[in-house]
């Protein structure tokens, strides 16, 4: 198991206040494949790339408006922490930590 596998509690704070999710990283190699589940539903991860400890992967929201979201994050131990970018609405940072 890589070190930025797991699932983790994250917090996206965006315009609509606090989004918390629950973000699946299943890493393979230097791309991994997983899912952001939360109060919004649940969407897909596209195109994760890992390198080292760092994560970049696009998501398609549907809620409550349709767009791409470009994101990275940077894992450490059992945190993460990271920027999501969601087009006209500029970057929005992201934190977390690992679930046990």
């Amino acid at each position: 198991m890589a070190a930025v596998d797991g699932d983790w509690e994250v917090t996206v704070k965006s315009p609509m206040g606090d989004q918390k999710s629950v973000l699946t990283i299943n890493s393979d190699g230097d791309s991994f494949t997983g899912k952001m589940q939360g109060s919004l539903g649940s969407m897909d991860i596209a195109n994760g790339s890992v390198s080292g400890n760092t994560l970049s992967w696009k998501m398609d929201m549907t809620v409550p408006m349709p767009m791409t979201l470009d994101c990275t994050a940077t894992v450490d131990g059992d945190s993460i922490t990271g920027e999501v970018k969601a087009g006209a609405f500029g970057s929005m940072p992201v934190s977390g930590t690992r679930k046990a």
